[in-house]
């Protein structure tokens, strides 16, 4: 029997590297190969049919063929193409550091389904929001900020869920040195040990977690999305638990992200 040569897969793309003066590399998370690579023949001429298909973000049916090096984009048709998130600046950064979040954190060739799926329950969230936002825009309603501060929790929701699903969980509940249970007060948080640290522990390393903001981790934590409240956390609070997330990621990446310079940018406008 004849090996296949062929095989058909979903994706979403998370990257795109120029080859040549036509090609395309791209970075692919799909559900059960993980993050694979691939090379789309032809994408950047302006006759291409493939490319409306392989936009940053697109969720697209692919069929790949079997390459030396690197496999072989034959065939491409989005399933989703968030041109809503895509169309709004805010939104749009928030998907991109999605992407760039998994792009560094997953491995090559490691399948981890549940990060796809939360991947497109995020950009899928995002649509829904830029949506909505743009329906208020043409009826000439005001914006009220409700709509940015629930992305906001959505990135951090994001941040927590993609830590979980691959082996470090924000420690929340207890302390994570000496395993005390954490009360409802002043705590303290350090990225060094992965999480919150009671206040007997809090002075040999750790930066203060006010009790709110342990409460809006623990609900992101133990609550699947479609649950959360629409809650109004003032600009300190978003600076604290924005704070503690992103010192955990920068523990486990040893760098910053790209993106957050531009989502503070967007932000402060």
């Amino acid at each position: 029997m004849r090996n296949q040569r062929t095989y058909s897969i979903e994706a979403v793309v998370l990257k795109h590297t120029d080859l040549g003066e036509a090609d395309r590399i791209l970075t692919l998370l799909t559900p059960y190969k993980g993050k694979i690579r691939a090379v789309a023949k032809g994408a950047r001429r302006p006759i291409s049919r493939k490319a409306g298909h392989l936009e940053l973000l697109c969720h697209s049916q692919l069929q790949l063929a079997l390459g030396r090096n690197l496999d072989i984009i034959t065939q491409a048709q989005a399933s989703e193409n968030y041109f809503q998130l895509r169309s709004n600046l805010w939104y749009m950064t928030c998907g991109f550091y999605l992407a760039e979040l998994i792009e560094r954190f997953i491995e090559d060739d490691t399948p981890h389904p549940e990060v796809y799926h939360l991947l497109l329950l995020a950009l899928r969230e995002l649509e829904t929001e830029a949506s909505s936002e743009q329906q208020k825009r043409i009826g000439g309603l005001a914006l009220d900020g409700r709509e940015q501060m629930h992305s906001f929790l959505l990135l951090r929701y994001f941040e927590v869920y993609l830590l979980s699903h691959i082996g470090y969980a924000p420690v929340l509940r207890h302390c994570a040195n000496c395993t005390a249970e954490l009360k409802p007060e002043v705590n303290g948080f350090t990225p060094t040990l992965g999480g919150a640290l009671c206040p007997k522990c809090s002075h040999l390393w750790a930066q203060p977690l006010s009790m709110n903001a342990l409460k809006v981790l623990r609900l992101l934590q133990r609550t699947d999305w479609p649950q959360v409240p629409h809650l109004r956390l003032d600009t300190r609070l978003q600076a604290e638990i924005e704070g503690a997330m992103h010192g955990l990621l920068r523990f486990h990446l040893e760098r910053d992200l790209k993106s957050w310079s531009f989502l503070d940018m967007l932000n402060a406008r």
